[in-house]
């Protein structure tokens, strides 16, 4: 017997005042392991206590790096002896992006060692992971992969022009951190724009790495032969912020997030307006609220600055909550809609084909049992559970856990009904967890 933990919600109850959002998750995930190419000791602020960062700071520590918890947001890495190039599985076995380890390690020591990576089950297919391992090679490094392991190697890594075909994230990331100990220049075009591709380069920057240009379509790196430590603050989570943003939308609400940078929350603000939320934008902060019946809207998610995809399934939560028909598509992941089939048990009318997903509008949630099938699902049962009458359980919150600080205790400040309970449960055949009834 087993004990699971499950959020329930008693929803219908308009969100009101003020939440504060903490350091970026995607940019702590690159951050924490860059350290690693570091010289020297880091202190890291404005990081969000939340299970991914945790389980980060054991891998490093894995590999020899000494690291202080100095405070719930504030981590300080030495990796000046750190010896070890390889991480076992356990210490990462549910981070997607464990993979940053690869570009920093192989940078460091010529050579890296790193589960196949685990994380939410997006499908992201080969795509993903092969840009890393092509911008690696051009780089001069050979590379193995299998189901269960990533290797990658290099007698001396030689700067390099490097066009991606898609501008994936994990791929800048992943060869600017590799690049910043590569003999010349390297050049990555075609490169991701998003924010925390820019935090990650600042960060660097700061330990003594020479990036230019990150936020545009090239990032020019020119090598170095050491890196010392250095302070850093991380960036505001896009994500959480976007998260409340909608929290207050599909409630009906009146809710200030606070702590923020507002660019980055652009494309989320011009759909909150279109679909007639008030959107007021200040210095730090972003006030949505609603003065009456919002109507549909079409959402296609892109690479920054266009839509998230990691705000795909709380849009596509609100709009089928507003009047009209919306049709919500996704560009990005191959599998990112299985959330609707949940959704669909609280009373949702939206149907999903290919990457494409209509919503019928004008949905009334109602309570039910749901579970959260990925990290930005799992938010987007939160926000279901907010606006249904009656009460909603959600299952699976290890995977909110890993992205949101705090969630349970920000929403109650805000108003919501909503509480974290423990249930005996007992593991079926297929691993998940069943609750004793």
């Amino acid at each position: 017997m087993e004990q699971e933990a499950r959020i329930v919600i008693n929803g219908g109850k308009p969100l009101f005042g003020k939440v504060h959002i903490n350091g970026a998750k995607n940019a702590a995930l690159a951050i924490v392991p860059a350290a690693l190419a570091a010289n020297g000791v880091c202190v890291i602020d404005n990081l969000p206590d939340i299970e991914d960062v945790n389980s980060l700071r054991k891998a490093i520590t894995s590999l020899g790096a000494v690291c202080v918890q100095r405070d719930a947001a504030t981590l300080e890495i030495d990796a000046r002896n750190i010896t070890r190039y390889a991480i076992g599985k356990e210490a990462v076995a549910h981070i997607r992006a464990s993979y940053y380890f690869l570009g920093v390690l192989l940078g460091r020591f010529g050579k890296a060692e790193v589960p196949t990576p685990g994380g939410c089950d997006l499908n992201v297919g080969p795509r993903m992971i092969d840009y890393h391992m092509r911008g690696f090679k051009a780089l001069g490094a050979t590379t193995y992969q299998d189901e269960h392991v990533i290797r990658v190697e290099a007698d001396k890594l030689i700067g390099a022009d490097i066009h991606l075909d898609s501008p994936s994230v994990g791929a800048t990331i992943n060869i600017m951190m590799a690049a910043v100990y590569a003999e010349g220049v390297t050049t990555i075009d075609n490169a991701a724009k998003e924010p925390h591709v820019v935090d990650t380069a600042n960060f660097l920057n700061r330990l003594g790495a020479k990036i230019k240009g990150a936020g545009t379509d090239t990032i020019r790196i020119t090598g170095v032969t050491e890196m010392t430590g250095g302070d850093y603050t991380v960036i505001p989570d896009q994500i959480e912020t976007g998260t409340y943003m909608i929290a207050a939308a599909i409630t009906g609400g009146d809710v200030t997030v606070e702590n923020i940078i507002p660019k980055h929350m652009e494309s989320l603000s011009a759909k909150l307006r279109d679909v007639g939320c008030t959107v007021d934008e200040g210095l730090e902060n972003i006030r949505v609220r609603v003065q009456g019946p919002l109507k549909s809207s079409n959402v296609r998610t892109g690479v920054y600055p266009g839509f998230p995809t990691d705000l795909q399934p709380q849009i596509t939560t609100l709009l089928c909550t507003v009047q009209g028909k919306s049709t919500v598509t996704e560009t990005i992941f191959d599998n990112r809609f299985l959330y609707t089939h949940e959704l669909q048990k609280l009373g949702a009318k939206i149907n999903v084909n290919g990457r494409a997903a209509k919503t019928c509008g004008s949905c009334t949630f109602t309570g039910g049992e749901v579970r959260a099938v990925d990290l930005r699902a799992g938010a987007a049962m939160v926000l279901a559970g907010l606006a249904a009458q009656g009460e909603v359980r959600i299952a699976n919150i290890h995977h909110l856990e890993r992205g949101y600080e705090r969630f349970e205790e920000k929403f109650r400040a805000l108003g919501a009904d909503i509480q974290r309970v423990e249930i005996n449960a007992m593991p079926g055949a297929d691993g998940e967890l069943r609750p004793l009834v």
